[in-house]
């Protein structure tokens, strides 16, 4: 062979000396890549995109690997909970009451400059028989903090709400991003055949800030986006008309059956054609299956009762009708429900927990529609034997300030540290992750994301984060983006 013709590396390798310094540096490689393929630092594994048929985009679909839960209900709290007055007890906050955080001076958050430290306005106390101390802004769910997986060192990106729901429901701070429910949709398809694989049932109050794009499916198929439930406003134009016959209603249905099979015989390979084929043929099932589940008049006036579905208070009865659509959907194996708490229609911190300015008046107001509902929830998943199964994770866009804003009796905006919990299948209950600071302002110990979050709640289904993903644009897409970790440590 003609040197001249080799690439410079290898005209090199015809020296002995050289020779054997590029081999050793090739065996050095070698032993690199497989340190880091046994530390899994090594991104050697080929995407994971579910093989799904477009004539039945709900079938359900095989787990990467053996799951703990098999379905999850993910409870938004719109406008930032305070994690300082619910779940996050610090004792130098309540010391140090009213005077100026240390190192704070000057101190600007979302809405302007900050005041001085203050203390939780609602009492913390030991509960349960772990003695974890939560407030009496939520004593229902107080006493259940037996049965959750507290993580005390949650951080958002953004300030903002609207990017922060964005980011809580999709990963994304921008919007144009799958919700998290559509990528466990798309991923595992349903389990049953009359419902959609992920349901959102939005506050009776109104939708949240960003409103659909907290279950859109955006780059994802369109069968995957979720669906809106409400107890109190059904499906629109479910119910026949009384001028049709349920005998020619069903026999209109198969003849258009028929006609479509038909028509995808001849067009064959038309995936977009197979996909509303599918979807209206699921619409047809969910006016039996629906009309059926939103129907509260078959629960017990003991149910009921202990959800606070007849109470005086319209949005309280409202949001327990909703908690119970959502057990009720739960029971039907739909994957993903995604039940939102709080509403921007009625303005800042009115119908939501924005709380800037009168945050004790407000709260007031909020905290009961909220409390009783979800720990009735909570209970009836475990009395019914769900909670085995079913991973709950309760969750806010991000907390607020420890301090008060300057002039105002509320706390601003705080992504440094915050406090969702998860319960259920899969996590240690009774436990706590994490930390904040001596005041919650910034998480220190063991500091969680969003992605953290995302990637611990798809592990639980059987899904690795890091493989399942979707090709647009020239990018494998994933819910994680290229971040996130297993919190292994709550799991149980």
């Amino acid at each position: 062979m003609n040197p001249l013709n080799l690439s410079h590396a290898g005209r090199q390798l015809l020296s002995r000396r050289d020779f054997l310094q590029w081999s050793g540096t090739g065996l050095g490689g070698i032993g690199l890549a497989s340190i880091l393929a046994e530390q899994g630092l090594l991104a050697n594994e080929a995407p994971i995109r579910p093989q799904i048929d477009p004539s039945k985009p709900y079938a359900a679909r095989t787990p990467h690997f053996e799951p703990k839960a098999k379905r999850v209900l993910l409870i938004f709290c719109s406008g930032a909970i305070s994690h300082v007055d619910t779940f996050d007890y610090k004792p130098e906050l309540v010391r140090r009451h009213d005077t100026p955080m240390p190192g704070a001076d000057g101190l600007v958050t979302f809405q302007g400059e900050q005041g001085n430290l203050i203390k939780p306005l609602w009492e913390f106390k030991p509960r349960g028989q772990s003695g974890k101390m939560a407030s009496d802004l939520l004593p229902n769910l107080a006493e259940l903090v037996d049965d959750m997986c507290f993580i005390h060192s949650m951080t958002a990106k953004s300030n903002t709400h609207g990017p922060a729901e964005n980011q809580m429901s999709t990963g994304y701070i921008l919007d144009g991003f799958p919700s998290a429910g559509a990528w466990v949709s798309y991923a595992l398809g349903s389990v049953n055949q009359n419902f959609p694989a992920f349901v959102a049932i939005p506050d009776p109050r109104g939708i949240p800030q960003i409103g659909p794009r907290h279950w859109q499916s955006a780059f994802l198929p369109a069968a995957f986006q979720g669906t809106a439930f409400s107890a109190e406003k059904p499906i629109p134009n479910l119910a026949r008309p009384t001028q049709i016959s349920e005998a020619t209603d069903s026999n209109t249905r198969a003849f258009l059956a028929q006609l479509n099979r038909r028509h995808l015989e001849q067009n064959p390979g038309d995936s977009d054609l197979a996909a509303r084929i599918s979807a209206y043929e699921l619409a047809a099932r969910m006016q039996i299956a629906a009309s059926e589940i939103s129907d509260l008049r078959t629960e017990s006036a003991h149910t009921l009762e202990s959800y606070g579905a007849n109470d005086s208070n319209t949005h309280k009865a409202g949001f327990a009708k909703n908690c119970i659509l959502a057990r009720r959907l739960l029971e039907k194996d739909v994957r993903f429900v995604q039940l939102f708490n709080g509403s921007y229609a009625m303005g800042e911190g009115v119908g939501n927990w924005d709380g800037h300015k009168k945050i004790f008046d407000q709260y007031s107001v909020h905290a009961p529609i909220l409390d009783q509902p979800c720990a009735a929830l909570l209970r009836d998943l475990k009395q019914r034997g769900l909670l085995a199964d079913t991973l709950v994770a309760f969750v806010t866009e991000f907390g607020r300030m420890p301090t008060f804003q300057k002039g105002a009796n509320g706390r601003d905006h705080n992504p440094k540290g915050f406090t969702v919990w998860l319960a259920g299948a899969g996590v240690k209950a009774g436990f706590s992750y994490g930390s904040t600071d001596e005041f919650g302002y910034r998480a220190q110990e063991k500091v969680a994301t969003v992605y953290d979050l995302h990637a611990t709640l798809l592990h639980l289904l059987g899904i690795n984060h890091e493989r399942l993903s979707f090709y647009n644009n020239g990018i494998e897409r994933r819910l994680t983006d290229v971040h996130g970790h297993v919190l292994k440590d709550i799991l149980s």
